[in-house]
């Protein structure tokens, strides 16, 4: 069995957590559990939220003009290869769109290991996509061109340089840095890994990203609800924190995607030189008409489900030195049943823990959460897939949805299990919607059976058969599995270590 440390900075306690690394011996570890549970309140001189960016604020504004790239980001494809993307032309609103033609700017990536010397151009794919609302007072989007190449052959360790666009037009990039990350091995690992969830485009977003930033991590792991682009009309409104509540007659759910091309403008800076890998949540979803779902994660983002076997960009796995990461989809097929499941147990199947000695998992809605909002939503999926998880040793399990922290000792089948992983909630990214505050365990705040209805799978709440809530849906105090929580807003680092 395995220990870790994990440094979870928020605003209230960035400074403690900083005098804590500096006295790293004194912080306890994983092994040293399982924790007496421990809740810190928010803070009631704190606010809850802040409003979204407005779309003339200049780290959101478009500062490129016609097939010049913006929105670049990286992620892993595998050891050896990462994938570069970028949008170049004009998105459009409005009623009746014109796609734009993916064919009409190429797609090149030059890199090389000194600045300003390219040896190597790779070429990859371009493709538009479009939001479609053919209701009265609604308007439609269609994508500029986004672009997705893959470089191949790299070197680990190594620093590359490198531009992106079209140089036949011409219309590169400025030059843009990234480091590979050490081959996989039990001794080898990325500097830091920045964990992210329920991110937004906020004030409170800021704050965070300019944080993580100071944190200088290697990676970035996005545990879904990134841009919040379907807590506005399509008209461009403002954001909300209750769509629902807000436009009661809406024919349909409908996104105002320009704040999709904000987002991926207010990120490039981190992006276009680390690495984020993402995975879906239910803000995500976006359903549009002819039953359409996904369709701007779908194309916007490069993760590598080809090169793990997987038939979906909505589930996949990649290694990280010798981290060996899991991906997993809440808003597809996850019963035993399914092919995410057949996916999942081949994946776990090939998993040499002597090479990648690290299991860590990840998807959006927890399984294990102590708040009110979201408890057991997701219920139907822990019942499918924990067995398998726990089988293979799972080490360490992060997830969003719930906008807060909290961090859950060693648990398997609501059972304290020091084989079991370590669950961990970092969906406080700094979104619209505001953190949660609220336990089900305080009185008065334990949901009803009706409650926290998934927007995706059944429903399979379960009143507790033993231990201290026998007979209960909720515990009358802060459950033993959990050990911490929080309701702040930052973001998580993880320093794996040999």
């Amino acid at each position: 069995m395995k220990d870790f440390k994990l440094w979870m900075i928020t605003l209230t306690t960035f400074l403690i957590i900083t005098k804590m690394v500096v006295t790293e011996s004194q912080i306890p570890t994983t092994l040293d559990g399982p924790f007496k549970p421990v809740t810190h309140r928010l803070d009631p001189s704190l606010r809850k939220g802040s409003s979204d960016l407005p779309m003339d604020d200049p780290r959101i504004k478009r500062n490129v003009t016609s097939n010049f790239p913006e929105q670049i980001a990286l992620a892993i494809s595998s050891p050896t290869s990462v994938w570069v993307s970028w949008v170049t032309g004009d998105a459009q609103v409005g009623s009746n769109l014109t796609e734009l033609d993916p064919s009409s700017v190429l797609s090149e990536v030059w890199y090389g290991k000194e600045s300003g010397k390219y040896t190597s151009v790779a070429k990859g794919v371009s493709t538009v996509y479009s939001q479609l609302y053919p209701f009265k007072g609604l308007l439609n989007y269609t994508s500029g061109i986004i672009h997705h190449v893959r470089l191949k052959g790299l070197q680990p360790k190594t620093k590359y340089y490198y531009k992106c666009g079209d140089s036949s037009i011409p219309a590169m990039s400025g030059e843009n840095v990234f480091e590979t990350f050490p081959t996989p091995s039990p001794n080898s690992y990325p500097h830091r890994i920045a964990v992210i969830g329920d991110l937004g485009l906020t004030s409170n977003t800021t704050t965070t990203i300019d944080h993580l930033i100071q944190n200088d991590p290697s990676m970035i792991l996005m545990v879904g609800d990134l841009s919040y682009a379907n807590q506005y009309q399509t008209t461009g409104g403002k954001g909300v924190p209750c769509f629902s509540c807000a436009f009661p007659d809406a024919p349909i759910r409908e996104t105002y995607q320009p704040r999709w091309d904000a987002w991926g403008r207010f990120m490039e800076p981190l992006t276009s030189r680390v690495p984020m890998m993402v995975i879906e949540g239910n803000h995500e979803i976006e359903p549009q008409v002819s039953g359409i779902t996904f369709k701007s994660y779908l194309t916007r983002f490069a993760v590598p489900s080809v090169e793990s076997g997987s038939k979906s960009n909505l589930y996949y796995s990649f290694n990280a030195g010798g981290v060996h990461f899991i991906m997993l989809g809440a808003y597809v097929d996850y019963n035993s049943t399914g092919a995410q499941y057949a996916w999942l147990k081949k994946d776990l199947d090939l998993v040499d823990r002597t090479v990648t000695p690290w299991l860590v998992a990840a998807w959006h809605p927890p399984w294990y959460n102590s708040y009110s909002s979201h408890y057991q939503e997701f219920e139907c999926m822990r019942q499918e897939m924990e067995a398998i998880l726990y089988q293979y040793g799972v080490d360490i399990i992060f997830s969003g949805h719930v906008h807060a922290y909290e961090r859950m000792n060693r648990v398997y089948n609501y059972t304290l299990d020091p084989c079991g992983p370590v669950y961990i909630i970092v969906g406080d990214g700094g979104n619209i919607e505001q953190v949660d505050v609220d336990f089900a365990d305080d009185p008065g705040k334990c949901p009803s059976a009706g409650d926290n209805t998934p927007e995706f799978g059944g429903v399979c709440h379960l009143n507790f058969s033993s231990g201290p809530a026998k007979g209960q849906f909720c515990w009358n105090r802060q459950p033993d599995w959990s050990a911490y929580r929080e309701s702040s807003f930052g973001h998580g680092i993880i320093e794996v270590r040999s």
